[in-house]
């Protein structure tokens, strides 16, 4: 079924490593053009992908590589950076930072690159959240960019929907990434799904994949769990 998401443009953030590396590898096995966006050098390679070093942090520079990819046909935001704190010791540069990693380039991507897709009657856009956002104590300011996430996607999809674009959000649980390992979030672990294990990163691109394909046309503006059973009632 995902075979027919071949020859789509796509563009993929954080695609140097984590989540976003399993979506753009998954999306170039099944014959699609990546565009990876990642400050970090790339580790990917190939005649259908094309690296764009870009700091997502900085407006600027990522309005500049979204209008180097204007007719593209899909955007997967993947890039994320995790920062935690409690109510009387948050650290305000990093809610900062977060804001612009998850939602202002979510904004300043789908500003420049969804226009198009609607003028040509075709798109799909997959935002990556979270299960956080759902609230959990220390991660007020990362929640509140997740959360935030779901909201432009409901909003974006309602313009967009009779324009053939979709737009959706994927929100894993604990995810088996290098991420873990980051010390700023050091005394704050991942809960474990109640299936047993993390959530792998392949898995979570596989859902990508689908919400790419025609097969997804008629989902648009919803906030979709891959959570191992973690948003089921205790």
């Amino acid at each position: 079924m995902h075979g027919a998401i071949a020859g789509l443009r796509v563009v993929v953030t954080g695609s140097s490593s984590g989540i976003g590396r399993a979506i753009a590898e998954r999306l170039l096995a099944l014959g699609c053009t990546v565009h990876g966006f990642d400050r970090a050098r790339a580790t990917l390679a190939g005649p259908l992908f094309h690296a764009h070093e870009v700091d997502l942090a900085d407006g600027a520079r990522t309005d500049a590589a979204a209008r180097a990819c204007a007719q593209v046909d899909a955007l997967v935001h993947a890039a994320g950076t995790l920062r935690v704190g409690n109510l009387g010791a948050l650290d305000h540069a990093s809610g900062e930072l977060m804001w612009r990693v998850h939602v202002d380039a979510a904004a300043r991507l789908a500003d420049a690159l969804v226009p198009s897709m609607a003028e040509r009657g075709h798109g799909r856009v997959v935002l990556v959240g979270s299960r956080i956002a759902q609230g959990m104590p220390g991660r007020g300011q990362y929640a509140a960019t997740k959360a935030a996430l779901v909201a432009l996607a409901r909003s974006w999809a309602r313009e967009v929907a009779p324009k053939g674009v979709t737009i959706n959000v994927v929100s894993p649980a604990a995810t088996a990434t290098a991420m873990l390992d980051d010390p700023a979030r050091a005394g704050s672990a991942p809960r474990l799904p109640p299936m047993g294990r993390l959530v792998e990163p392949a898995e979570i691109a596989e859902l990508v994949a689908f919400l790419l394909s025609p097969a997804a046309a008629a989902v648009t503006g919803q906030d979709i769990a891959i959570c191992g059973g973690a948003s089921l009632p205790a």
